[in-house]
């Protein structure tokens, strides 16, 4: 017998007889007569029954009735027009006594909303972000398959090759000794295949990280992956690009993107907003002030000793109590700051400053800051990049207390011009991975001043979250040679850990260059989710465990001996 959906029956069917099944989400006994609110997958509609039948929260049944208009109608419901007049009810299973709501969201704990995660999987707002995160991944494989990539897929077990955070293994029973490795991402495997004719790869693919835990982090997580062949400049794969993220935003949500995307350099995201993933949505530019400064200034005198002085113009700051802003210069000045001083437009002019500098440069310092009466401006000193990053911090922290960010606008952006390298503990480290690949006009730099060097590289910003990173790559084998003996890898390393790479980079490797997108982080963010968890279906706690398979678990002496394994007391 034919079932409809729940959730798709209207005015229109009024008179029609129906079968319905699901589960029990509400149920209202009105002495004479109960109402049940019924729940699929395609949404609720309420049943009236008048047999007095006992029905629990969560029940499985499956009812035959008639679809009648409702007396009083519900608008928070699409079927909120119509009921169904129950004549007969069958019920295909009971539910105990539930252990977490779900016909409300309640405030169960995370270990019981996730060992018991087939109920919480149950709630409507978790069935949306599973349909919206079908959305997205069905709109990304529509658009690709569209400009010619091939989804392939590539090893789950593979060799271990660090990038930045530590690999799961898997142990060999065959090579005993030895181990296989999770994939922290198809970096290499995706070279090779565009190395190996694939001019256009793509994959939704799973990758694994043993790293600390945070609200959009997961030790195992998805990624859209893709590669394209004979690129050697990133203004070549942008309107591709872009043209992917409007699409799965106006499919999965029908927002509409403005193109093409702007794009900020590095180290003007760092000057600008104090952060390489800069939230675009609101104001609040941090400049430059030092120049305003008399030289014998305690400013001027603190920049000439350490660094750079530099202002945070704050939109009706100056609402803040002097006993506020002591606390935010106590915690900023933890940051390593030498100084944070504050300049409030208030009735007026007033400032913490006021005993060093007189009003006409405080009044200057304001004009600069762009900042007028009700504002706040607060004045870094200390080490150049300590006060950038100290200053963004505040900037985001500053305007969320005083809801300074729309809610409902997008700011997508490519910051681009990333350095190649970064400071390590006694070596140079890749700011992104050792496979992207130097600007040419920089490589003359490359060994005598690395630290200058720029990369091909961009991230994808939205909102202030990185949703995507990607370079143009290394293909010829001189070049990536001479990156890895830079970051300290010698010939023998680089051969053992690498060589089956650096070998495929020998037989006509084309110019090529691609992007990683985090699709958990990217439907989190579509969903209005605070936490990649909420659109997972079966996430991991904070502490990588799984509390619905109580994994990671012990496993026998046998096994362990067949593996070549002894557990360490």
């Amino acid at each position: 017998m034919r079932r409809d959906g729940c959730g798709e029956l209207r005015r229109e069917a009024a008179g029609r007889k129906v079968v319905l099944a699901g589960w029990v989400h509400r149920v209202r006994n009105l002495g004479g007569v109960t109402f049940v609110d019924l729940r699929d997958a395609s949404g609720i509609v309420q049943l009236v029954l008048r047999n007095g039948a006992h029905l629990a929260h969560e029940d499985v049944v499956r009812v035959t009735g008639t679809v009648c208009p409702r007396e009083a109608p519900n608008p928070s419901l699409p079927t909120g027009e119509i009921e169904i007049e129950v004549a007969e009810i069958e019920v295909l299973s009971r539910a105990k006594p539930l252990p977490l709501p779900v016909a409300d969201e309640g405030s169960p704990s995370e270990e019981t909303r996730l060992r018991y995660r087939y109920l919480d999987l149950r709630k409507p707002r978790l069935q949306r972000n599973l349909r919206l995160r079908h959305r997205a991944a069905l709109a990304i494989r529509n658009y690709l398959d569209k400009q010619g990539f091939v989804e392939v897929e590539t090893p789950l077990l593979t060799r271990s090759t660090p990038e930045g955070a530590r690999d799961f293994l898997v142990p060999s029973r065959l090579a005993r000794g030895s181990f296989y490795a999770l994939p922290q991402s198809p970096q290499l495997f995706k070279q090779i295949l565009v190395t190996s004719g694939v001019e256009r790869y793509f994959q939704i693919v799973r990758c694994f990280r043993d790293e600390d835990l945070r609200a959009d982090r997961q030790p195992e997580f998805t990624q859209l992956d893709l590669e394209m062949a004979f690129l050697e400049d990133p203004e070549e794969l942008f309107p591709l690009l872009e043209g992917l993220v409007a699409h799965v935003f106006r499919e999965a949500i029908g927002i509409e993107i403005d193109l093409p995307l702007p794009r900020l350099p590095y180290a003007e995201a760092l000057a600008r907003y104090g952060s390489d993933k800069p939230d675009l949505r609101f104001g609040m530019e941090i400049v430059d002030v030092i120049d305003l400064f008399p030289k014998q200034s305690v400013l001027a005198v603190l920049q000439d000793k350490i660094g750079v002085a530099r202002a945070l113009p704050v939109p009706g700051g100056a609402a803040k109590s002097r006993s506020q802003l002591a606390k935010l210069a106590e915690a900023a000045e933890g940051q390593g700051l030498d100084l944070l001083a504050w300049v409030k437009l208030s009735e007026g002019i007033s400032s913490s400053l006021g005993k060093h500098v007189s009003a006409e440069i405080l009044t200057a310092i304001a004009a600069r800051a762009g900042a007028e009466q009700g504002d706040l401006v607060l004045v870094a000193v200390g080490e150049g990049g300590v006060v950038e990053t100290a200053l963004g911090d505040l900037r985001l922290r500053l305007a969320r207390d005083l809801g300074l960010i729309p809610r409902d606008r997008w700011s997508l952006v490519w910051v681009v011009d990333f350095p190649l390298f970064k400071e390590g503990e006694g070596h140079l480290d890749s700011e992104h991975h050792p496979f992207t690949s130097p600007r040419s006009e920089d490589l003359p730099l490359l060994e005598r001043d690395p630290l200058k060097v720029r990369a091909k590289c961009y991230d994808l910003v939205v909102n202030g979250v990185e949703l995507a990173s990607g370079s143009i790559r290394i293909h010829r084998r001189e070049l990536q040679e001479r990156i890895f003996r830079i970051l300290g890898i010698g010939g023998e390393e680089a051969e053992q850990r690498f060589g089956f790479f650096l070998r495929a980079l020998d037989y006509g490797a084309p110019p090529h260059g691609g992007i990683a997108f985090g699709l958990d982080r990217w439907v989190m963010m579509m969903a209005g989710e605070p936490s990649i968890r909420e659109v997972i279906a079966f996430p991991k706690t904070t502490t990588g465990a799984c509390p619905l398979t109580d994994a990671p678990a012990p496993v026998d002496e046998g096994q362990l001996r067949e593996l070549g394994l002894r557990l360490e007391p």
